[in-house]
């Protein structure tokens, strides 16, 4: 019986090329297609798991509404008293609000050595929303902000700059004109070029902040779980301190709102279609290989129709005409479909290795499991041969007569 398949596809040489390309193609557009899916995927899990998923950070602006007789382009000022309103009022939904304090264009140097970047004063939670990760030393903590001790943490980029061939811990960098003493080291990919230096809250506070006003307010949320809950929250919080500084709920520049969840969610979102959209696609391409499959059977079935007479008229049983065509047809999809898989994952592991020595950020390990693979090429052997079997049917069911009859 194989001896009689292959002399068939011989015969056929052509044909079966072209529905065999059609297989492949199909299954191989499917593999690459999940893979550059997958990729943006893990590229966005990446970036998510740098910063806590329910954050939310609050900046004060400047006043673009006219807002009871007050005029436009007020600077708004915020501080720890509005920052202790919300909790008390939204206790249900705020589980933590830490404030930040922070002065730019400093200049930070050690020796000859210098960068240019932002002094940021924080908490000792600060890591926990920020989700930096410590490379070196420690973070600052409660004894350093009660005692506004002179102390900082410094990025790893910064260091890279700073002490290109010295250990940075236990070392006093010089901001401007002020002495810190270094006690850790943080890692946090998510910035480019030198990182903020972070520092106790009490200490910059004390030396640049003698109003008692912050910079940012950063909390973390709870109970919001869909995009309206996080923008009705919103909503309340621009509400809420409009009415203690005296701005338009609805100026949102009044008060600027960066919600993590709510881009998070916004994101999933649109790579869940993506991810749909891909599939269909996939599935569409798969599709049309197996109508092919499908006509060349047909045509098959056409031009050996008087063979199939014949064999009939000599003793022949249906089930072994039918089992000859499905066989046929399982034979070009299995084949074919084996090589558009092998293809497809070769191609996503290369693309794979490439983005690896990029070390790109949008777009990362774009690969398919194994099983994924191997399903979608076994589902396109099941259909192949289904569209094997309506053919095979066909020709089991003419009359030896009627088919020794056909030319």
């Amino acid at each position: 019986m194989f001896e009689e398949i292959i002399s068939s596809l011989r015969r056929n040489k052509m044909r079966t090329a072209l529905t065999g390309f059609a297989v492949a193609w199909g299954i191989f557009m499917l593999i690459v297609l999940l893979g550059a899916g997958n990729g943006l995927v893990h590229a966005f899990e990446a970036d998510s798991s740098k910063q806590a998923m329910n954050a939310m950070n609050v900046t004060p602006g400047w006043t673009s509404i006219e807002y009871k007789g007050l005029k436009t382009n007020r600077r708004i000022r915020l501080n720890e008293a509005d920052m202790d309103e919300l909790k008390r009022k939204f206790d249900d939904k705020i589980i933590d609000i830490l404030p930040t304090v922070g002065v730019g264009g400093m200049k930070v140097s050690y020796g000859q050595e210098y960068v240019s970047a932002s002094l940021n004063g924080v908490y000792p939670d600060f890591p926990n929303v920020r989700r930096i990760e410590l490379s070196k030393g420690r973070f600052i903590n409660q004894i350093d902000i009660n005692e506004e001790r002179k102390v900082c943490v410094l990025g790893n980029k910064t260091v890279d700059v700073l002490f290109p061939n010295d250990e940075p811990t236990g070392k006093f960098v010089k901001v401007n004109d002020l002495y810190y003493k270094v006690i850790g080291v943080y890692t946090d990919d998510n910035t480019w070029g030198t990182q903020d230096v972070l520092v106790p809250f009490s200490t910059l506070s004390t030396i640049y902040m003698k109003e008692g006003y912050i910079n940012r307010m950063t909390m973390t949320t709870k109970n919001l779980t869909s995009i309206e809950d996080n923008e009705a929250f919103e909503t309340d919080v621009r509400t809420l301190l409009g009415k203690r500084r005296n701005f338009d709920k609805d100026d949102t520049n009044a008060v600027w709102i960066w919600n993590r969840m709510t881009q998070y969610l916004q994101v999933n979102g649109a790579l869940s279609i993506l991810k749909t959209a891909i599939w269909v696609i996939g599935i569409l391409t798969l599709i049309s290989g197996i109508v092919g499959v499908s006509n060349i059977m047909l045509i098959t079935v056409k031009e050996r129709t008087h063979e199939f007479g014949i064999r009939k008229a000599l003793g022949a049983k249906p089930r072994q005409i039918l089992v000859l065509i499905v066989t046929e047809s399982i034979a070009i999809t299995a084949l074919f479909g084996y090589i558009g898989m092998v293809a497809g994952v070769g191609a996503t592991e290369l693309i794979n290795m490439i983005v690896e020595q990029m070390d790109s950020e949008a777009f990362r390990d774009p690969t398919v499991d194994i099983k994924i693979a191997i399903e979608a090429t076994l589902t396109l052997i099941v259909a192949g041969t289904m569209a094997g079997f309506f053919p095979a049917k066909r020709a089991v069911s003419i009359k030896p007569i009627e088919a020794l009859r056909e030319q």
